[in-house]
């Protein structure tokens, strides 16, 4: 089903980009950007996390530059069975994160400094559980080549202003084309990103819960990096607004709401599903160290719950000597 979704996302992105192309130069333009997109889709399926990742700046972390971080997605992807993903830091102060790669073999995960700063171990151990979970449903592929062709659209249509109602060219539509061209595709390319995002962010979150083992841990996280990421910018995804599907909450500012132009269900709404699902009592399961959900919300590290605030990971530090950039590198 997931090669099916990915086959079709492909299809779908490939005709609007010769939509795109025909647009401006007619059938010859169609006919190169058929060609353009096809070695685009093939670049993409082996390159695009990369291109993602150096877009947004991401370092890679082992486990002697960030011990804490690295030892923590390995205790989730052993969990989740998933092999170890690359780990990758993002100086950035907005509190986010996404997963990127073609198949959980060949995955990475990239977190923010903001959200390694901003939130307590637990907290950040949800986020990073919900961005395995992608992993394991095996959504990085579709959410990252989305990315990589969206932004391919939304240049191309800029570039056709370049060249609409122009007489001398092949375009069919003339100026009044060309205009409807740089609102209309963008926008189509804006709503596959839609159709792809919104219902696996639902499927994440409670994936992710189940990994972790605490649906509230996710919960607090969504409620504290919502709240963040409409007060500090993150002009790297203003700068490439074609990825904010891809983070765990929408990096852009002013996108708050859950309607037909939201990358993203509503935060509250994904929040109400984490508390019902511990409600329920949905999502208990134990660490390698015995304890479980049901346990205090210490967790495996022994730091304090999400309202614990003593350092980027509660209490889990102390007495301990944190390399000089924190536990991150």
């Amino acid at each position: 089903m997931n090669y099916m979704r990915t086959a079709i996302l492909l299809a779908g992105m490939t005709a609007l980009f010769m939509g795109v192309g025909f647009m401006i130069g007619g059938q010859g333009g169609m006919v190169i950007a058929l060609i353009v997109a096809a070695g685009m889709n093939v670049f993409s399926y082996w390159n695009s996390d990369r291109m993602v990742l150096s877009m947004y700046g991401a370092r890679p972390v082992d486990r002697s530059s960030a011990p804490e971080f690295v030892g923590m997605i390995e205790d989730l992807a052993r969990r989740a069975d998933l092999p170890m993903p690359r780990v990758y830091i993002m100086d950035n102060p907005q509190p986010n994160a996404f997963a990127t790669g073609r198949n959980p073999r060949n995955a990475a995960v990239a977190a923010t400094t903001g959200l390694l700063n901003s939130l307590s171990r637990e907290e950040v151990a949800g986020v990073m559980a919900h961005e395995l979970a992608h992993i394991k449903n095996h959504d990085t592929l579709t959410m990252t080549i989305t990315a990589t062709l969206a932004g391919a659209i939304s240049m191309l249509a800029n570039f056709g202003m370049f060249f609409g109602g122009n007489r001398d060219n092949n375009q069919p539509f003339g100026m009044i084309g060309t205009l409807l061209m740089m609102v209309l595709a963008p926008l189509a390319a804006m709503v596959v990103q839609m159709a792809v995002s919104r219902s696996r962010e639902y499927e994440a979150d409670k994936l992710g819960a189940e990994i972790c083992g605490q649906p509230l841990w996710l919960a607090s996280a969504l409620a504290r990096i919502a709240n963040a990421a409409h007060q500090v910018p993150n002009m790297a995804a203003e700068h490439n607004p074609a990825t904010a599907h891809m983070f765990i909450i929408n990096p852009l500012s002013g996108e708050r709401m859950d309607n037909l132009f939201s990358t993203h269900p509503a935060t509250e709404n994904r929040i109400a599903a984490l508390r019902a699902l511990a409600e329920r009592g949905g999502a208990a399961g134990g660490w390698s160290d015995g304890s479980t959900a049901g346990d205090a919300p210490a967790g495996p590290w022994g730091g304090g719950g999400p309202q614990t605030r003593s350092g980027a990971w509660g209490r889990a530090t102390a007495g301990r000597t944190a390399p000089r950039r924190g536990p991150w590198g």
